[in-house]
């Protein structure tokens, strides 16, 4: 040990050893960097940034042993044999390239401990044939002993570098491993120039081809920092081209790389989409897979040709960027097929009642104007029936909302089983259906017809033995005999149906003309509906819309109630349609804006305040200017006001309503599209207005627990409004089992009895926005 220390103190320059040491260690360094890439990668990539690392780390021992070769002073001049030399710089490389494969292919003790010794070897193989190198006047002696000590110690450090390397993580193992190596080099070569001897012999000739001691230390110096600084920038460049191809992978898109209208590069998503790998594609042009291309920055909808044939619906937008040093086209290709999937759930959604998948409102519309259309053509009839269940509202609340679908779909099924297959049969809402008969002589089809449901309702539906049982009772109206038009027949149909389930129910009734009893109690409704507002009958509840994942209070959703004398509270569903019709709902609108609004101004919190708008009230030509009367009137900021407005609303007259929605928004007002999901839902609503929430109608929220389908329509509209930038608002929320899985699904906002019922002083509980969740859970 004396020995080496003295070596190194009387033998050697301490400024080029210390310049050694710092070659050594950006070479250990630089080596490291790599053979960590090398553990992250697949086998193929693995073995380049293992030959990679292996020419860094015998780079650095090479330069450290020549550079401390000029720092020696051995009392005569000295100079070196250039085939040797390079020799030497060959052995380096290769004996480390041998111990860092050996040391990685396993990752126990031996495998460090057989990394280590070839490590050993090949830098004393190198040191051995540079010391051979040297041309002087003198012999070079050994001692044998200290030569296999410097071994043995270079072994150790080197294995003790590769357990450290292989078993710490981060900047402890660059660290570590580094250091350890750069003990393992300076070790071996100080002991084994500890153990030389220069004897000198005057005669021994030195030939002409030789190296300088100054010529070798620039190119040593120069040599070793480029290439050291090479290693480490093929290192720094690789590790980011690789993480930026792993970011392409890791995208949704899949991309095709086009220079020259050719196919030069994908990622790895296009090639699990289409099935092609990037050798079948390369040089190939886009039409190879992709029917057709949009132009620059256009996204286009086109058709994927897979590999086995299949063609996708896929999305493409063209964009321009230098790649690999050229302009190149790169295709983002967009898979479709879970957009349409959920656009035809949607779109069925629209046409069709989530419990019995009969045809809804929207459908039945449609189905009755065509059926009167070719009627009249072929001077035909047409029979319709309304249908409406006995006990049901009953039974419902009896044995719960999921016996009562069940009802429902029991009775779906049985007028499935009774109707013809050209009937058009319908739910349009609740315990009401419909049939639309086409075919057959009129009345005697529409007999035999109501005969067979009544006998079927008979035999399936026994309530003396069974609770939940229900009746049905029938509303008949033919076509053309019993009006003209779809809107007369329908009216017709539904006198028909008040008067059988007002005289002793279970039975069907045709309309007749003196039906006009069954109007009068309409028309009493109607009357006293004009002078509720006068009489202090209406009034407005106020129900919290809650944020979904805090809890919060949002906002409230005014509500209106009517007290009717003699008959109590009335529900919404009973008297709004009247009040639709008659044109009272008008008037009866606009006080319960004003009120609200007027109450929401109060509040000590900004929160919004929701309000229904009739579809009725949307064919005012003013209706823009009366609600930007009111906000000024009652000091109430536009943004705090939301309007919902049914797409029923949009059926009349669809370009005034439009128009008004776009007044609205510009006011500030926010438009929300209630009862989504029913009746006239059309996809196109949505592209056509950008509404700034869709609230998910509370018959879908009821089923949620018990309904696989209905969740999945749920979960379709609450994706749908996430890819339209559009908050879902689900109503009805009755169980935290509902509240659970429609913030699972990512629902914005929830509403509901389980929240908080309709309270006629919101104000109470707006002090600090507390969370209402609290308080259900």
């Amino acid at each position: 040990m004396f020995s080496v220390i003295t070596c190194i103190r009387d033998d050697h320059d301490w400024r080029l050893v210390l310049a050694a040491a710092a070659v050594c260690l950006i070479g250990a360094m630089a080596a490291m960097l790599p053979l960590s890439r090398a553990q992250e990668c697949d086998a193929g990539r693995r073995k380049l940034w293992i030959g990679a690392s292996a020419f860094a780390f015998g780079t650095g021992v090479w330069a450290t042993h020549f550079i401390a070769m000029l720092a020696y002073d051995g009392g005569m001049p000295i100079s070196y044999q250039l085939g040797l030399t390079a020799l030497s710089f060959l052995l380096s490389v290769a004996g480390s390239w041998a111990a860092i494969l050996v040391a990685s292919k396993g990752r126990g003790r031996f495998s460090s401990i057989q990394g280590g010794v070839l490590m050993a070897l090949g830098i004393a193989a190198m040191h051995l044939t540079g010391m051979q190198a040297i041309e002087t006047q003198a012999e070079i002696l050994y001692d044998p002993y200290m030569t296999v000590t410097a071994v043995l110690a270079g072994a150790l450090l080197s294995s003790i570098a590769f357990h450290a390397f292989f078993h710490l993580k981060g900047l402890r193992r660059l660290l570590a491993s580094s250091i350890t190596f750069v003990l393992a080099i300076c070790a071996l070569h100080f002991i084994s120039m500890a153990s030389i001897t220069l004897v000198p012999d005057p005669g021994k000739e030195v030939p002409a081809t030789v190296l300088d001691t100054s010529l070798l230390a620039t190119i040593v110096v120069v040599a070793a920092t480029a290439l050291i600084l090479i290693a480490i920038a093929v290192a720094f460049f690789e590790s980011h081209l690789t993480d930026l191809r792993g970011l392409a992978n890791a995208s949704q898109e899949g991309l095709l790389i086009l220079r020259e209208g050719r196919i030069i590069d994908t990622n790895e998503r296009f090639q699990g989409l289409s099935g092609w790998k990037l050798a079948d594609l390369s040089g190939k042009a886009p039409s190879i897979v992709l029917t057709a291309v949009q132009g620059q920055n256009r996204p286009g909808e086109t058709l994927l040709k897979t590999r086995n044939g299949r063609e996708i619906a896929v999305e493409v937008n063209t964009s321009r960027i230098v790649y690999r040093g050229h302009n190149c086209d790169v295709l983002a290709v967009r898979d479709l097929t879970e957009r349409r999937q959920a656009e035809e759930i949607i779109e069925h959604l629209a046409h069709h009642d989530v419990l019995t998948d009969l045809p809804n409102r929207s459908l039945f519309d449609k189905r009755i104007r065509q059926a009167l259309q070719m009627a009249k053509g072929k001077n035909s009839e047409v029979a319709l029936f309304y249908i409406d269940l006995d006990r049901f509202k009953t039974v419902n609340d009896i044995f719960g909302h999921a016996e009562g679908d069940r009802i429902l779909c029991k009775v779906a099924a049985i007028l499935r089983r009774v109707a013809h297959e050209r009937d058009t049969i319908a739910r349009l809402g609740g315990d009401e259906f419909a049939i639309i008969q086409s075919a057959g002589q009129q009345p005697a089809a529409a007999q035999k017809l109501a005969a067979a449901i009544l006998d079927e309702f008979a035999a399936e539906m026994d309530m003396a033995r069974d609770p939940t049982a229900v009746g049905v009772s029938l509303g008949i109206a033919l076509y053309p005999a019993d009006g003209s038009d779809p809107d007369e027949i329908c009216n017709n149909a539904d006198i028909a149906l008040y008067r059988v389930k007002h005289g002793g129910r279970g039975k069907a009734c045709f309309f007749n003309a003196e039906m006009d009893e069954a109007t009068r109690a309409r028309r009493q409704i109607e009357s006293e509906l004009r002078h509720a507002i006068i009489r202090n009958q209406i009034h407005v509840s106020y129900q919290p819309v809650l944020d979904a994942q805090s809890g919060e209070i949002s906002g409230y959703e005014a509500l209106m109630r009517w007290n009717r004398p003699g008959h109590g509270l009335s529900e919404p569903d009973i008297f709004i349609p009247i009040a639709e019709e008659s044109g009272s709902i008008v008037q009866l609108g606009e006080w319960v804006l004003q009120q609200a609004c007027k109450e929401a101004a109060r509040w000590p919190d900004p929160l919004r305040i929701a309000v229904n708008v009739s579809p009725v009230q949307f064919m005012l030509p003013n209706l823009c200017e009366r609600i930007e009367a009111i906000l000024k009137e009652t000091g109430l900021a536009p943004a705090r006001l939301e309007i919902e407005i049914t797409e029923a609303a949009l059926i009349r007259d669809r370009d005034r309503v439009m128009a008004t929605l776009q007044r609205l928004r510009s006011l500030g007002v926010h438009i929300v599209m209630d009862d989504f999901g029913t009746g006239f839902s059309s996809l196109s609503n949505l592209r056509t207005f950008p509404f700034d929430k869709i609230k998910v109608d509370r018959s879908f929220t009821g089923m949620l627990e018990h309904d696989a389908a209905a969740r999945s329509i749920v979960r379709a509209i609450i994706g749908l409004g996430h890819s339209l930038g559009m908050p879902v608002v689900t109503e009805g929320v009755e169980t935290e089992a509902q509240r659970q899985i429609v913030v699972e699904e990512g629902c914005a906002q929830v509403q509901g009895f389980l929240l908080g019922r309709p309270d006629v002083e919101p104000s109470i509980k707006l002090a600090g926005r507390e969370s209402l969740l609290a308080s259900t859970a």
